[in-house]
């Protein structure tokens, strides 16, 4: 079993960290709670294993340390921003800042920021719009990168271009964090380094030729991700990848066409107010009878029980804030460098 440490000691820890290599003190608490967060909800890829690059993007200048946001649009309820390569976290926090309201007053508001940085875990943000009633949609590209091809292609295109949809139910939200590829990035780059293998051929090596072994993507000329449906239905993945290309990088008018300027993000954000449609109440009884009766379904024999998207990442959240957060083990090995820089130890374990 990996090790759990208290979530907070954990939060003091990336907080001093990024402060230390040189974040504002906002910015840093902002970037640690998303982060823990991530580890949290079980999102491991997505939460503290992001520290160790974060803090090497902002030591050689990548991430911009302080500031705000510039606004290039605004219109009533849809503005653009320049996020400057500010951090995700804190863009995102301040993004729901600003729309939350704007979608009590107006029904709908969206917003797009072009030139972020990273934005970690997707999941996080729609806890908050779940906990304030809101329909949520957050889509993200990274123009900078990419690892999937088109279907039917053998050359990257695109990003695994993650979509997530939030609500809120009587009981647990609904979050649902998926991608257009059939795994991610930061998964695979996790097997790699470990020397593991998928389970089943999500990749394609140079030549096209399906594999699961993630090492294809760091091979010249490289391999690929394949979009969801793989080999057989991979259009719908792919189709779902355009569609946040264009929410991102199309609705922005900066993406894969311009240079690249280093890992980042191009990210697109709807929120919708059920008191502008058929009403709160409305919104719950229709929620509350489908969530009731996917988890009352019958399951597959010999298989568990139906999970809503989210349910086990809530759960496992309010059971890691009480027992101690268990993170991968590759994590403190990639820290404990940067808690020697800086005289910050790691949390022991409990």
């Amino acid at each position: 079993m990996p090790p759990r440490y208290r979530a907070d000691a954990l939060l003091t820890m990336a907080q001093d960290l990024l402060q230390a290599a040189g974040l504002d003190a906002p910015i840093a608490r902002s970037v640690a709670r998303t982060l823990l967060d991530g580890d949290l909800l079980g999102h491991d890829t997505h939460g503290l294993a992001l520290l160790a690059p974060y803090l090497k993007e902002v030591e050689q200048g990548r991430m911009t340390r302080s500031g705000e946001p510039d606004v290039v649009n605004r219109k009533p309820a849809a503005m653009l921003w320049d996020g400057r390569r500010l951090p995700g976290p804190w863009l995102m926090e301040r993004a729901l800042d600003h729309m939350i309201p704007a979608a009590r007053q107006y029904g709908v508001a969206s917003l797009v920021i072009r030139r972020s940085h990273h934005i970690a875990c997707l999941a996080v943000y729609l806890m908050r719009v779940a906990e304030e009633g809101l329909l949520g949609i957050i889509a993200c590209s990274d123009p900078n990168v990419a690892s999937v091809a088109p279907f039917g292609g053998t050359r990257a295109v695109m990003t695994p271009n993650p979509i997530a949809i939030g609500f809120p139910t009587s009981g647990a939200p609904v979050l649902i964090d998926i991608s257009a590829s059939i795994t991610t990035n930061g998964m695979s780059n996790r097997k790699a380094a470990a020397g593991e293998t998928f389970a089943e051929p999500w990749l394609l090596d140079a030549h096209g030729q399906p594999t699961n072994d993630p090492a294809v993507l760091a091979q010249d000329p490289p391999g690929t991700i394949l979009p969801i449906g793989g080999l057989s239905y991979g259009h719908k993945g792919f189709g779902l990848g355009l569609t946040v290309e264009a929410l991102t990088a199309g609705l922005a008018g900066h993406g894969r066409a311009d240079a690249a300027e280093g890992w980042g993000a191009t990210v697109h954000v709807t929120l919708h107010d059920p008191d502008a449609y058929g009403g709160p109440s409305a919104f719950l009884r229709q929620m509350d009878w489908l969530a009731d009766a996917c988890t009352r379904n019958p399951p597959v024999p010999g298989r568990p029980a139906v999970r809503l998207p989210g349910q086990g990442g809530m759960a496992r959240r309010t059971a890691q804030q009480a027992e101690g957060v268990a993170l991968h083990p590759s994590i403190a090995p990639m820290l404990q460098p940067f808690c020697d820089k800086y005289a910050s130890a790691f949390p022991a374990p409990l």
